[in-house]
């Protein structure tokens, strides 16, 4: 006998959303899980490069996204030792290449376009309020249980994914002896209006600010009304959240002059309001399944920012995912078992790969003293075109 045709995700995060419209565009039915009550602004803003915005225009995400995605120019590579702009990479250049845009765009208006479209499709049913507890495999396929309040509920499935972030309850499930390990590293961010500043510091570029012990990254999202900072320091403060009041003086302190340049430091010194959240890894040796229950995006394998792709990757994640799953596939749970496997090994190499580089990139964004100098003329030395090509595996991918 044929499973159930619904596809349980949990998590109506950035993956989660983007699983639900591609499983659905396969035929299959989609419940999507949420423990928040109402999706509401989480985290900040995001790039999102070709290799993640491709998938989501084939989604048809394109015309929910205009209004709010902002299209930088280019990236500035800024060095706080240097004072200034170390070199300018074209992204219109790299867009082209890779045939898909270059966004920048705040988490919450991407997060509100998926659910938007997830709303307007007939076989996604997006379930607020609704926290996963349990899941019980039987002949059938999967009896997912969540509740609402003090209501328990269970939906019968043929496959569970957990989308469901860092802290990952479904991962807990499945996985206990892996744990979240604390980077030493504390990100800080704000927002402010772009009116605040002069008008060469609102460019449509993202700017990253390399400096001692500590980087910086800016560029403007809300359809260039606003510019997101984002800091990134070390630190011992470790709570699990995304969104903790910071005090603005600690940020202030850690890019004091001169280390830190004036254009860095006003920039800075703008954002009336500053929430911070500890920088979290999953290791690299996650396993992305077991059975008919899999893992995407930061549940199995949350990275350092630092290569600019962790909803990158969680949106490549459920493209590959819907590529594996068919309704064909979904007549057995062993079909179900055999394709979740597949759709973990298809990922694995490249995510490594990813969470590698955004570690490496880290390291030397936070060079000081020879090391930074040595770093700065590297950059140089390669220039625009020699940089854009180390991106083109990024960039360049398709599912």
């Amino acid at each position: 006998m044929a499973l159930s045709r619904t596809i349980v995700i949990a998590g109506a995060g950035i993956g989660g959303l983007t699983a639900a419209l591609a499983l659905a565009a396969r035929g299959f039915r989609i419940v999507v899980l949420e423990k928040a009550e109402q999706l509401e602004e989480v985290g900040a803003g995001l790039q999102l490069s070709p290799n993640a915005s491709r998938v989501l225009v084939e989604l048809g995400l394109a015309e929910r996204l205009k209004l709010r995605a902002v299209i930088p120019e280019a990236v500035s590579i800024m060095s706080a030792r240097a004072g200034g702009e170390l070199l300018r990479m074209p992204l219109g250049e790299a867009a082209a290449r890779a045939g898909a845009p270059y966004w920048v765009v705040h988490r919450a208006d991407l997060q509100s376009a998926l659910a938007g479209a997830v709303s307007d499709h007939p076989d996604i049913d997006l379930k607020l309020g609704a926290t996963f507890e349990d899941v019980a495999p039987h002949t059938k396929g999967l009896t997912v249980v969540h509740r609402s309040g003090t209501i328990r509920r269970s939906d019968l499935a043929s496959a569970l994914i957990g989308a469901d972030g860092i802290w990952s309850t479904v991962r807990q499930h499945l996985f206990p002896e892996v744990q979240p390990r604390f980077s030493g590293l504390i990100a800080w961010r704000g927002t402010l209006d772009a009116t605040q500043l002069p008008k060469d510091y609102t460019a449509r570029r993202v700017q990253l600010w390399m400096g001692p012990n500590a980087h910086l990254v800016a560029y403007p999202i809300a359809g260039g009304r606003q510019i997101n900072v984002v800091a990134v320091l070390p630190g011992t403060w470790n709570r699990p959240g995304w969104s903790t009041p910071g005090d603005p003086r600690e940020v202030m302190d850690a890019f004091a002059a001169p280390r830190w340049p004036p254009p860095a430091r006003m920039m800075l010194a703008t954002v009336d309001s500053w929430r911070k959240w500890a920088l979290f890894g999953v290791p690299d040796d996650c396993p992305w399944s077991k059975g008919p229950v899999a893992l995407l995006g930061d549940a199995v394998h949350a990275m350092l920012p630092f290569a600019a792709q962790g909803a990158g990757m969680a949106v490549e994640d459920a493209a590959v995912l819907a590529q594996h799953l068919s309704l064909e596939v979904a007549e057995s749970t062993a079909g179900i078992t055999a394709a979740l496997r597949q759709y973990g090994r298809t990922r694995q190499a490249r995510v490594r790969r990813m969470q590698r580089t955004a570690r490496q990139q880290g390291r030397i964004y936070h060079l000081s003293g020879p090391l930074a100098y040595a770093r700065d003329l590297a950059v140089r030395a390669l220039g625009p075109e020699r940089m854009l090509a180390r991106q083109d595996w990024i960039y360049g991918w398709r599912a």
